[in-house]
């Protein structure tokens, strides 16, 4: 059993990218609200957050899309503990997109024989610092200013506050025109004496983009901050205040084990589906109708879409067995993010973790585990609570359920079948590879804006029994074919 190659390219032409990227399926929510000093109607967009456990150590790392005026704005963010300068960083936005394409479905291509490829050459990604701005702040309110400092294009202060209303009150005198019902929402996270992260964002430092509506848009720079604390939990009913209806939220965590939900109902993704060649084109389309349907059949359930040990790349790869090793099934192609990825994601401050080979073991060790959520204000009563949960199996060759195992190997993984050789550069266990390429930027809102032009079953050669789906798309019985 062998480890194979992915496409780098074919003699066919250039493949189409299959790697379903965040911003296939619409995501509008965060764990956080937005304030402005212009008021306006805003809302989140495009949320992914990243969250990396072991023991009581928690590093979360946030990347979200703004959709609205031009002016500063601003995000809040409950947290159990006082943030100093030194526990907040920003990344380059190829590392959420590097963790999005290691947990991302996979359309796979099947094929009798393979030709191994070239693997492109790698290059390291350096991140960018940032150095304190000083800035004056207004009267205190019953909320203590416990921290200020700047990283980046964020001035941030971390506050504690006596009372919610305080705080509501602080927040209007800065001018931050802050979505109306916030003080009963402010309240639970006061009483239970959180403190509160404000990085606020100078708008003269971001470059906004205009979509088809005239909307503004910004992209920001992923936050990273760590802190320690006996609770594992992720606030998100904040996120719900400038809620524009459904929500979305995609949690990557990368901890000692499997994680789910435990305050909500846990479903994986349909998976190891033998699919027609039609999908190709309308992959993300595809995969989010199953998404949906998956939902409708489970509703407030938590998503498991990936969970998966050792799929966190290690320092200095292994270029030669695959980014990996051999623990990916099939790995996506080589990226320059790789290398540093799992430093970027929270290593760097593990407890004992520090060299190379240390990171490299935690890495090897470590399980990432992908949960989608979607909810609406009426659904979601309260933040999630993370548990650990049994290992698993599923959305591999060797495994035709998802079902207990003694090791995390669980991927959303659909099957094209075809004739022929190609170039390929996938995982083993098998003749095939994942068609090259991932989705991001302007290819991705391109595959969220694909539409099946078939029925969802049609496009299926595998029931799908857990969702009540009958495929509409597979091959006649011997009897029925047509003769030659």
């Amino acid at each position: 059993m062998r480890a194979f190659r992915y496409p780098t390219s074919s003699p066919h032409g250039a493949l189409i990218a299959v790697i379903l990227s965040l911003l296939a399926i619409p995501a509008h929510a965060f764990c956080g609200f937005y304030v402005s000093s212009a008021g306006g109607q805003l809302f989140n967009d495009a949320t992914s957050v990243t969250l990396m456990r072991d023991g009581t150590r928690t590093v979360l790392s946030m990347q979200n899309n703004y959709r609205g005026p031009a002016e500063d704005f601003a995000m809040v963010v409950p947290v159990p503990v006082i943030l100093q300068k030194e526990n907040v960083r920003t990344l380059q936005k190829s590392a959420f997109e590097r963790i999005d394409a290691i947990a991302s479905p996979r359309l796979v291509e099947m094929y009798t024989d393979q030709v191994p490829c070239a693997i492109p050459a790698m290059a390291m990604m350096d991140m960018e610092g940032a150095g304190p701005r000083e800035k004056s702040l207004p009267k205190d309110l019953g909320v203590k200013v416990e921290a200020q400092f700047s990283v980046n294009e964020y001035d941030i202060v971390i506050l504690s506050a006596k009372d919610a209303l305080g705080l509501d009150i602080w927040l209007k005198e800065n001018k931050y025109k802050i979505p109306n019902g916030a003080e009963p929402l402010l309240r639970p996270y006061v009483q239970n004496n959180s403190k509160f992260f404000v990085a606020k964002v100078n708008a003269k430092k971001v470059t906004f983009t205009t979509d088809s509506k005239g909307n503004k848009i910004a992209v920001l720079s992923p936050l990273r901050f760590h802190y320690d604390s006996e609770k594992f939990e992720l606030p998100v009913r904040l996120g719900l205040m400038n809620s524009s209806g459904e929500q979305d939220l995609i949690v990557h965590i990368i901890a000692r084990g499997r994680y789910e939900v435990a305050n909500r109902p846990n479903v994986f993704v349909p998976t190891n589906l033998d699919v027609k060649v039609a999908v190709q084109p309308v992959f993300g389309a595809f995969y989010s109708d199953l998404v949906a349907k998956t939902f409708e059949k489970n509703k407030g359930a938590a998503l498991t879409e990936f969970a998966w040990q050792g799929a966190l790349p290690p320092p200095q790869v292994m270029i030669d067995q695959g980014i990996y090793g051999v623990t990916c099934d099939p790995c996506p192609p080589p990226h320059p993010a790789d290398d540093p990825l799992a430093r970027n994601l929270g290593a760097d401050v593990m407890p004992g973790v520090k060299t190379d080979s240390q990171v490299a073991k935690f890495a090897q060790e470590a399980t990432v585990t992908r949960l989608h959520l979607r909810y609406t204000k009426e659904s979601l009563t309260d933040d999630l609570v993370f548990k650990l949960a049994d290992p698993i199996h599923g959305g591999v060759p060797q495994a035709k359920a998802t079902e207990p195992a003694k090791t995390n190997r669980f991927q959303g993984r659909y099957i094209m079948w075809k004739k022929g050789g190609n170039c390929s550069y996938g995982g083993f266990g098998g003749p095939g590879g994942i068609v090259s390429g991932g989705l991001s930027g302007t290819n991705a809102v391109m595959a969220s804006a694909a539409k099946l032009t078939q029925p969802f079953p049609d496009y299926l050669v595998t029931d799908i029994p857990e969702l009540g789906i009958v495929a509409t798309g597979k091959p006649p019985p011997p009897e029925k074919q047509p003769k030659k």
